[in-house]
């Protein structure tokens, strides 16, 4: 077969390579320019590629062609393969139909990567061959290649999902379904929530769903009744409605049970020694540990791996302390929606770091907890008309900035002992900076910069 791979990042790359050892033939081409040590990956296995264009009557030639995740359905070049009836797969797609490993997929709008890495994290600290792949940035084909491990964990976007058709995980996980990157999905949240459920779509009765029970798009359009696959709910409570497969029984332990409906005790695991902060960081933990349970881990395993994971930067992580008061950055918090999640999961008094380029954000569901919880809000961002409209009459103090340095300075005189100050912008960053990890590297380094020069 010959194989193209539109797309030459690390998924695109992964799969040529996959492709060519399977001995297909491969030609690779970027819209844009591909990095040099992608270039070099290429060029070393002898696969031809081309940048900066898709020449149409190579493109065309294809039996099959890979697509990376970031092209839209929309663009010329998958038009014109539709027209000729060219499947279009995805390399997650490819990878599945190489390797006997058991595959624990992840997905969800917000928390993802967190439950990724954590489901890793807690299978690798237990000694299992354990992978690590997907939208967290490594290439699952490329890993078959040498095919290690009799684990992959693999996060999955909506984007990768629309592109799967036979590939079947062992385990699926659905954290949550909001609204977002609807531009791809006809403005259709219905659209959107039949995207991410395509991670069941294969699934048969030996096979695991864990989903999140509090997620009303979840109920609304998973058809439960219809699918064979062996269903397990969580919750953050006990909900008389659900046979549950994991809930808490009380803020720092959960309980598991991987036959709900049976009348069995569950296995109680402790999360008191967990690093995550927050409400959707508990769900996060619940959908873990059940993948950890289902892979055989003992509840003493468990807490041991939550005891040592470290999260993801930028995703509710403490980088510092100055006079007493924590410091956050949550600067992946480009959304409503996981802004919300870091307010509402912080108990303690905050001193709020929001702002940037705005996505057309309704702040409505903040109100209340920027009400009860915030004590001072610093907009960090070119245009905070809307942020100041939103609060002002909510938030007893309200000033800002265009400097990182200046924001943290006068958060750390604002703060009092005991008190958060989070940066958990609620929108994107483009217009101060590179994106959300450089600004959360200028916060991380303001905050150590002030922690070294003490306020006066």
């Amino acid at each position: 077969m010959h194989y193209v791979v539109l797309g030459a990042a690390e998924s695109g790359v992964g799969a040529a390579l996959l492709a060519q050892a399977k001995g297909h033939t491969v030609f690779v081409s970027d819209r844009g320019g591909i990095r040099a040590d992608y270039k070099e990956k290429l060029t070393r296995a002898g696969i031809p590629f081309e940048e900066n264009q898709h020449t149409m009557e190579e493109v065309l030639k294809a039996d099959e062609v890979v697509k990376s995740p970031g092209i839209p359905e929309k663009a010329p070049v998958i038009q014109a393969l539709r027209a000729q009836n060219t499947p279009i797969i995805s390399e997650i797609e490819l990878a599945g139909r190489y390797t006997q490993a058991k595959c624990i997929c992840i997905t969800g709008t917000n928390g993802k990567t967190t439950t990724t890495l954590l489901t890793y994290h807690l299978l690798k600290e237990a000694g299992l061959k354990v992978g690590l792949a997907g939208n967290v940035g490594y290439s699952l084909a490329e890993q078959i290649l040498e095919d290690q491990h009799e684990y992959y964990v693999v996060e999955l976007s909506s984007f990768q999902l629309d592109d799967t058709h036979e590939f079947q995980p062992w385990v699926s996980v659905l954290l949550n379904i909001t609204p977002d990157h609807l531009d791809r999905y006809d403005y259709s949240l219905e659209k959107y929530a039949q995207s991410k459920l395509r991670i069941t779509q294969t699934q048969d009765s030996e096979q695991y769903f864990i989903y999140n029970a509090d997620d009303e798009t979840i109920q609304r359009y998973f058809p439960a009744a219809l699918r064979p696959v062996i269903q397990l709910p969580f919750s953050l409570h006990r909900r008389p409605d659900v046979q549950l497969a994991g809930y808490y029984t009380h803020e720092d332990c959960l309980c598991t049970n991987l036959v709900p409906g049976m009348g069995l005790d569950g296995e109680e695991v402790s999360v008191a020694n967990s690093p995550l902060i927050g409400q959707h960081n508990r769900q996060n933990m619940l959908a873990a540990v059940l993948c950890a349970r289902i892979a055989g881990l003992t509840a003493e395993q468990i807490e041991a791996g939550l005891a040592t994971f470290r999260n993801a930067d930028h995703r509710l992580q403490s980088v510092g302390e100055i006079n007493g008061a924590t410091f956050i950055n949550d600067s992946k918090a480009t959304n409503v929606e996981a802004a919300w999640y870091a307010l509402d999961g912080i108990r303690r008094p905050i001193i709020w770091i929001a702002g940037g380029t705005d996505k057309g954000n309704d702040y409505t569901t903040l109100i209340p907890l920027a009400k009860s919880r915030v004590k001072a809000l610093i907009c960090l961002g070119v245009d905070n008309e809307k942020l100041k409209a939103s609060f002002g009459s909510v938030v007893p103090h309200i000033e800002e900035t265009q400097s990182v340095t200046t924001a943290v300075r006068r958060a750390a005189e604002l703060a009092a002992p005991g008190d958060v100050v989070l940066l958990s912008p609620a929108c994107a960053s483009f217009d101060l900076f590179r994106n959300y990890e450089d600004r959360g590297q200028q916060f991380a380094a303001a905050v150590a910069e002030l922690q070294s020069t003490p306020l006066s």
